[in-house]
């Protein structure tokens, strides 16, 4: 039987192996599917890459792409939800759906601003205080992913 994952998390041109790695375990942990588009910033045999996955690694269901135009041929992005620091949307006001496909940019720029302004009214951001410019990038997976599963487990 093929896998189906619950849930696609996608980083667009990751750059910190140890925030993918990171990313990898919180995919195992809620049923995803993890996604990388090129060009990554590291190796994915990166020793840091599997240091922060840990022995999780070996679990995890993902693929790398070697640009957008090749993620858009293989995954539903009109299911998809952009995530960025300069959205308006709160993550809360989302309706995830089982299958959906979150999306998140690299840690030093975010999302390219062709993906953000085709992104819509499924632009959400993660709210934070003032005095933090973001969040670091796994964390910013986590609770969107651990929000998607709360809505699941409601409905």
């Amino acid at each position: 039987m093929k896998y189906q994952p619950q849930l696609h998390i996608v980083l667009v041109q990751p750059e910190i192996p140890y925030n993918t790695g990171s990313v990898g375990r919180t995919c195992v942990a809620v049923g995803a599917k993890l996604w990388l588009v090129r060009p990554l910033g590291f190796r994915v045999d990166d020793y840091y890459l599997r240091r922060a996955g840990l022995d999780y690694w070996e679990h995890l269901e993902w693929e790398v792409v070697d640009d957008w135009p090749a993620l858009v041929e293989r995954l539903p992005i009109a299911t998809a939800w952009y995530f960025s620091k300069t959205a308006t949307r709160e993550y809360t006001s989302a309706d995830f759906s089982v299958g959906d496909v979150i999306v998140f940019g690299n840690e030093s720029q975010g999302l390219p601003p062709s993906i953000l302004a085709a992104a819509g009214d499924r632009l959400l951001r993660i709210p934070v205080r003032p005095e933090v410019r973001s969040l670091n990038l796994s964390n910013a997976v986590a609770v969107a992913a651990y929000e998607a599963l709360r809505q699941w487990t409601v409905k």
